[in-house]
């Protein structure tokens, strides 16, 4: 009787485990019996399943992983963590695990940190240069104990540990911070990840089902890059407070962070800044003919473009007064296009992001990754500008047609029209371009996400669609002795131009016709006066297309060296045609109080640079300073130019690719950047001199109020964030 009730509550456990029929509804002792007998076994089979440990880098991630693997079907559990749950469910992951118990949990982003040991945190000893060859320690902050805790008690069950952290270096270098947590609880566990770009479900059931090892090369590469950034930062911060706070006035109580990314952004805006102010205005003089026929006026552009030279622009213009006609000398016609767009990247989509939706790049890669964690789009950090040819991108211009706005043109695509994206130059290896996984209603995302969404739904529909189609005209004839021509565009088929507004083809003038020498009289030359202009100061867009030229930080993190160096005080934005000239001399030495990043900042942070209409970067007193007093050392490469940290990102990639490894990176970097601090401290009274030139302009007595709070605040404080992302 007592085996009878055994195999009876067996059998019902496994009925509810397996989701298969209510054992209320067996009306037969023969059925039960039946069910009973396969129960047992079955009882001892699940007994000794697998058991999977899988954790994610979110916890939005990792919930949407679990609802996807169990199929809706798991259970919850609440850890010592607010944020993070254990989620328990089956999952069949193939050969050669099988069927098995699966746990999944997460972390929020980077679970350790990186620290000098209390001998090192005074400031005033050891010296900044000691820093160099400092010991380095690995610890899991406070906020993160329980984190690492509770994969470290799981792990003591698990066989195997998955780690589903985003596939980039970061992502790795998180991942192997897990499995050290993982370890701790179990020294034999199997380590595997798995490698996805998007959480849609074939997606992720695909990744579980083909893992693969961790690449213990983008692990070393980020160690490498968290280690130098952690003694760089550490040891030019307090090399410049210490050095430039006794010179006093408003430099007392400043905490003057340095950052090997930061230094060089605001490199670009001094330089730039330096450029608009310098500016000579020189006069110029051009000839400009028009001619008027079929009631379409033509306006010709001399070859020469224009004179600085006012006696022979002169002559040159009487001379065709003089000749009073002008005489075709050649008419050509013939098909060309306007190329559609490449493949989204995260620096192009955050170049659009401030151009068009007047967002800052923080903002937009902030927004793009709550879309990402929605499952509404790709992952959105990639260098990638080519899809796979074996993406089925059909499929997902087919879920867009429903859309009000884009649904009509996606339909089109999906009738017949669709043509294979443009493939760019660069592929990461691990994320295709950006592109949208399903649709999302209006209703469904708030202002921000629509707008994002939208850009880029319409990137991908134009990627898909085919390159705008015309025909183009150009006239040359000749006016006296000077060649002039005219160019014209008639625009047939605007194919991807349809869905995206970003883009429109200028010039699309059409000319009426001429014939090869024909002879008539313009209508109009003039001869006008100019007088050429100074560049812009940067746009975020500008600063971004910058860095990535040179290197400067990651796809990734540029935004964030952006809004660092705005929250530094460093720099500020101001509209465009809000600012002048002489705007970093207007007494704008930022307030103290500031923290020094020496790695990379968290993801989601707020700051400035947002609001409408387009903004552009201007240096403070303090920016300019810090970047001329550089400049001004003899050098042979200044830390506020772009080659040292570009000569580190390539060593970053050199260690991904096998050509070098993470100590030989680390010990030609810490040699470099020595050497710079030591040539920096013998050129010190350089750096002081060129901080004075700016108290001249902001005045040796500061004690009025700036931005509401008084200049001078006595107790700054430095603390550096361990390069972490949420």
């Amino acid at each position: 009787m007592n085996i009878r009730r055994a195999s009876v509550a067996a059998l019902r456990c496994w009925l509810r485990h397996h989701d298969l029929v209510n054992p209320a509804h067996l009306g037969s002792r023969l059925r039960l019996g039946f069910y009973a007998s396969r129960a047992t076994a079955a009882t001892a089979t699940t007994t000794n399943m697998t058991r999977i440990l899988c954790v994610a880098e979110k916890p939005s991630i990792a919930k949407a992983v679990a609802t996807h693997l169990s199929g809706g079907q798991y259970q919850t559990s609440n850890t010592r963590n607010t944020y993070i749950k254990n989620y328990s469910f089956t999952f069949d992951f193939g050969p050669p695990w099988g069927h098995c118990d699966v746990t999944m949990t997460a972390v929020k982003g980077h679970l350790t940190a990186v620290e000098f040991p209390g001998d090192y945190k005074q400031w005033e000893f050891p010296p900044p240069d000691s820093l160099f060859d400092a010991p380095v320690l690995t610890v899991v902050p406070d906020d993160n104990k329980s984190i690492a805790k509770n994969i470290e008690d799981q792990a003591k069950r698990a066989t195997a540990l998955v780690i589903w952290t985003d596939c980039d270096r970061e992502g790795e270098h998180i991942g192997s911070e897990i499995r050290d947590a993982a370890r701790k609880g179990n020294r034999q566990i199997q380590v595997k990840r798995a490698r996805f770009s998007n959480v849609e479900r074939a997606h992720i059931l695909s990744a579980a089902r083909r893992l693969v090892s961790l690449d213990e090369k983008q692990v070393d590469a980020v160690a490498a890059r968290i280690e130098l950034d952690l003694r760089i930062g550490y040891a030019f911060t307090r090399f410049l407070t210490l050095s430039l706070r006794p010179m006093g006035g408003p430099l007392q109580g400043l905490t003057l962070s340095y950052g090997s990314c930061q230094f060089p952004t605001l490199g670009f805006v001094v330089d730039r800044y330096f450029r608009v102010k310098n500016f000579v205005p020189e006069p110029f003089w051009s000839i400009k003919v028009m001619h008027e026929r079929d009631g379409i006026k033509v306006n010709f552009n001399w070859a020469r473009h224009r004179l600085f030279d006012r006696m022979m622009a002169v002559v040159l213009y009487e001379r065709c007064l003089v000749a009073r006609t002008a005489t075709v000398t050649k008419v050509s016609e013939k098909p060309t296009r306007k190329f559609k767009p490449l493949p989204l990247t995260t620096v192009e989509l955050q170049k659009m992001a401030t151009r068009f939706l007047r967002m800052t790049g923080q903002q937009a890669m902030t927004i793009a990754e709550k879309l990402y964690n929605k499952g509404f789009i790709s992952y959105p950090r990639t260098e990638t500008d080519r899809f796979d040819r074996g993406m089925d991108l059909r499929a997902l211009v087919r879920k867009q047609t429903q859309d009000s706005r884009w649904g009509p043109f996606a339909q089109n695509l999906v009738d017949g029209a669709f043509q294979q994206p443009r493939q760019g130059r660069h592929d990461d290896k691990a994320h295709p371009p950006i592109h949208p996984i399903t649709y999302a209603a209006p209703q469904a995302l708030d202002d921000g996400e629509r707008r994002l969404y939208e850009l880029v739904v319409r990137r991908f529909l134009a990627c898909c669609s085919d390159d705008a189609k015309g025909v183009a005209s150009d006239v040359e004839m000749l006016y006296g002795d000077e060649v002039f021509s005219a160019h014209g565009v008639m625009v047939l088929e605007r194919n991807y131009l349809d869905v995206y507004p970003y883009e429109n083809w200028s010039g699309t003038a059409v000319l009426p016709r001429f014939t090869v020498g024909e002879r008539f009289e313009p209508t109009e030359a003039l001869l006008s006066e100019g007088k050429t202009t100074a560049p812009s100061y940067l746009t975020e867009a500008d600063l971004i297309a910058l860095m990535d030229a040179n290197g400067i930080g990651t796809d990734a993190t540029m935004a964030e060296h952006i809004e660092k160096i705005q929250e530094r005080q460093y720099v500020r934005t101001v509209p465009r045609g809000g600012g002048g000239a002489g705007d970093a001399d207007d007494g704008s030495w930022p307030r103290t109080g500031w923290s020094c990043g020496a790695g990379r900042p968290r993801r989601g942070s707020g700051g400035g640079g947002g609001g409408s209409g387009v903004r552009e970067f201007i240096p403070t007193s303090l920016g300019v300073a810090l970047i001329e007093g550089f400049d001004r050392m003899r050098f042979e490469t200044s830390l506020g130019k772009p080659f040292l940290r570009k000569e580190m990102e390539l060593k970053m990639k050199a260690i991904c690719e096998g050509r070098t490894t993470k100590q030989l990176v680390l010990r030609e970097s810490i040699e470099g950047y020595r050497r710079v601090f030591e040539q920096s401290r013998a050129e010190l009274n350089v750096l002081k001199a060129a901080c004075r030139q700016e108290l001249k302009h902001v005045g040796l007595v500061m004690s009025a109020v700036v931005f509401g709070r008084p200049l001078l605040e006595q107790n700054a404080t430095l603390r550096i964030e361990t390069p972490r992302r949420i």
